[in-house]
């Protein structure tokens, strides 16, 4: 082989590693998209086929029917490439650096064919042999390709079978508890817990105004708007929720990052305040979004509506965010206030970070496991928002969370199990609080142990109101309890809390 050759195919390795790392499993995550799972058994079957060809170029020189065998194997890797083409095209909308890619991988497996094709051929015509052969640097490249493809292939496949458990809610019955047809303005239409609650209210048939500066690609009587301004004050508006803010999770509290944190959720909040200041008929309720943070970090305590809060940076934000919400009930609305906890689905927030790295078994509890993680399913969320817009009695702090708070040590014990995968490699604090500092404090080393007793007591009944039964939907498994979860206790509501709700 040539080394103009070894070029090529050394060149289509790197393109096709950055595919995969990339595109499939980064921006587009294909092994947890239902549907995909014709694409993905296309990738595993040609993922195998390359861990041959790469195994044999690099240490054999094929002769006779070896060759002809190597040819006949490039025959059906192009093929099956074609086919990909076809089915990513049909199933999905490829970003256009995976369009660019896909190119180049293209025009230079093209180059290696030509090259490749008459050195095989020509070998063809001798007597049948797998001489060994050593080639240095490129042999081994070759079999760190050759083991990076057997890996990705095998995986690609179980992702191809799991695609066919993997189940979605249909949107219209999230949103099943709002009767008749109302218009809800939502802010953070476009996020992680906004896009799912814009498609429950459009399949339920509702209207929605999202304010984005991007278009919202969903069908039904959707409206986008850059501005609140562009709402006029003879619009009907029956609902607002608030969710428009700054991430929290997506990079380090800097001082600037924890200005943009506090100041665009407040910012949002105002202007909803003025919106609804200038309308001639006045929404009925504002579902503003806060978290758990609320209650700062109170370790094992079991924290209602009720419990007060201790002072950190995520106690600060909610405090204040909440209190700006606060402002409107001055309108005469009604304002309720969801204390929301990690949210849990495989198509984004926490949990699509963690699947990765735990389905190649590098999974494992942060620091030492004991701090409480409150959370909840997405679709519980959003049935909560919605149960909230229809709910006329219910008002003030709502925890949204499901009602069994877990240990990260069991969270990380149950999701290993949902993926049939070991969970032995722990993440040690200490690096963490070196790196992350306060962020890595307040949302990975330590937590709050918060239970919904408004949303009890007002009838909402979750869906998931377990870890088991929540993971194993995500992950398309069966539910299987890994771990004893303590029983649902609920604290009292206050005297004040009970007459609200």
């Amino acid at each position: 082989m040539t080394e103009v050759l070894w070029l090529a195919v050394c060149v289509q390795m790197l393109m096709g590693a950055f595919d995969t790392v990339y595109h499939h499993e980064g921006t587009e995550r294909l092994a947890w998209r239902p549907g995909q799972q014709v694409e993905l058994r296309l990738h595993g079957v040609r993922n195998l086929l390359y861990a041959v060809l790469f195994a044999t170029l690099g240490f054999a020189e094929p002769r006779g029917g070896w060759a002809l065998a190597l040819l006949a194997l490039l025959a059906i890797e192009l093929g099956i490439t074609l086919w990909d083409f076809v089915e990513e095209d049909r199933t999905r909308a490829l970003p256009a650096s995976e369009r660019v890619t896909h190119t180049l991988l293209t025009l230079n497996y093209g180059a290696i064919l030509a090259m490749l094709v008459p050195w095989l051929w020509a070998g063809a015509a001798l007597p049948t042999a797998l001489l060994p052969a050593s080639y240095g640097l490129m042999s081994a490249f070759c079999a760190i390709a050759a083991f990076g493809v057997v890996v990705s292939g095998l995986r690609d496949l179980e992702a191809a079978a799991r695609c066919r458990r993997l189940r979605v809610t249909p949107a219209a019955q999230l949103a099943a508890a709002l009767p008749g047809r109302r218009t809800v303005l939502v802010t953070g239409g476009t996020g992680f817990v906004g896009r799912r609650l814009v498609a429950a209210l459009l399949a339920a048939g509702h209207e929605v105004v999202v304010l984005s500066r991007k278009p919202v690609p969903q069908a039904g009587p959707l409206r986008t708007i850059a501005s609140l301004d562009a709402i006029a004050p003879c619009e009907r508006i029956d609902a607002v929720v608030n969710l428009a803010g700054e991430p929290l999770a997506n990079g380090l509290w800097t001082l600037a990052k924890r200005r943009r944190i506090l100041a665009s959720r407040l910012r949002i909040t105002r202007d909803v305040r003025r919106l609804v200041a200038r309308l001639e008929r006045q929404p009925e309720v504002l579902v503003n979004g806060s978290a758990v943070g609320w209650y700062g970090l109170r370790g094992d305590e079991l924290l209602g509506e009720g419990a007060d809060g201790r002072a950190c940076f995520s106690r600060r934000v909610c405090f204040a965010w909440e209190r700006e919400a606060q402002r409107l009930e001055a309108l005469g609305l009604r304002v309720v206030r969801l204390r929301i906890g990690l949210v849990l689905d495989r198509d984004g927030g926490m949990l699509a970070r963690l699947l990765l790295p735990f389905e190649y078994g590098f999974g494992g509890r942060i620091g030492h496991g004991r701090q409480w993680m409150s959370w909840i399913h997405r679709d519980d969320l959003v049935r909560l928002i919605v149960h909230a817009i229809a709910s006329p009695a219910l008002r003030g702090p709502v925890n949204a969370t499901a009602p069994y708070p877990v240990t990260n040590a069991q969270f990380t014990a149950v999701l290993a199990r949902a993926l049939h995968r070991p969970a032995v490699v722990p993440l040690p604090a200490a690096p963490l609080r070196l790196a992350l500092r306060g962020f890595a404090e307040e949302l990975l080393l330590r937590g709050q142990r918060v239970v919904p007793a408004a949303a009890l007591a007002s009838g909402f009944v979750f869906a998931f109101p377990e870890l088991d039964k929540a993971l194993a939907a995500i992950c398309g498994s069966k539910p299987h309890r890994q771990v004893a979860l303590p029983p649902p206790r609920t604290p009292s509501l206050s005297r004040r809390e009970r007459l609200l709700s």
